[in-house]
């Protein structure tokens, strides 16, 4: 089986890879077990920056296919906060809950038609022998609710709501139907449908 590193620890990341990516014979592997343990500094002013910044960092250290993704939450009424900034929104050491009671702090006074947001994704995957850098873009148009709702998912999805029901009340497979890293992801399993990677 084909060996990829992803350029994280986050176990709901890791689960959404695996249901998608293992199926087409490749062996998901966080950067933990791959042995990569530094903090890489997310410097980058986009998603798409970040996510090179993460994956390059990884593949010189490993030297194996590496897939990292940097995504976000984009909210309207926020001029698009807390984006590429989505993790540190409520402070470095928060929690998923904490931010997202910021969230509904700061969009308290926000009538339902103008809470529009979009989770956007962006893909960075850097080959085995690290001449190649490709990226892909997920993007998912919701709304934040009021309240938080569901116990699936991770981060904002208890308050990301598409047609009425948020992310953390879908299944993981309905979820990965819709999501902006299931809508990435997509497009990465086009691109491998005709290469082969491997450490």
């Amino acid at each position: 089986m084909k060996k990829i590193v992803i350029a994280s620890n986050n176990a709901g990341k890791l689960r959404e890879f695996r249901a998608i990516l293992e199926p087409f014979g490749l062996e998901v592997i966080s950067q933990r077990e791959a042995g990569f343990t530094e903090d890489v500094d997310e410097t980058g002013t986009t998603f798409a920056e970040n996510a090179a910044l993460k994956a390059r960092a990884v593949f010189e250290k490993l030297h194996c296919p590496v897939i990292a993704d940097d995504s976000g939450l984009m909210v309207d009424a926020l001029d698009g906060a807390p984006g590429v900034y989505s993790h540190r929104f409520a402070g470095e050491n928060a929690t998923d809950d904490d931010r997202n009671a910021k969230l509904l702090r700061e969009l308290e006074n926000v009538p339902e038609a103008q809470r529009t947001a979009q989770f956007v994704c962006v893909l960075c995957y850097v080959n085995a022998d690290g001449t190649e850098e490709q990226k892909f873009t997920g993007i998912c148009e919701g709304r934040i609710g009021t309240q938080a709702r569901g116990e699936n998912g991770f981060g904002y999805d208890p308050l990301f709501y598409v047609n009425g029901i948020s992310m953390a009340e879908m299944t993981e497979a309905e979820k990965n139907q819709i999501s902006h890293r299931g809508r990435a992801l997509e497009q990465l399993k086009e691109y491998f449908e005709n290469r082969s990677q491997s450490c």
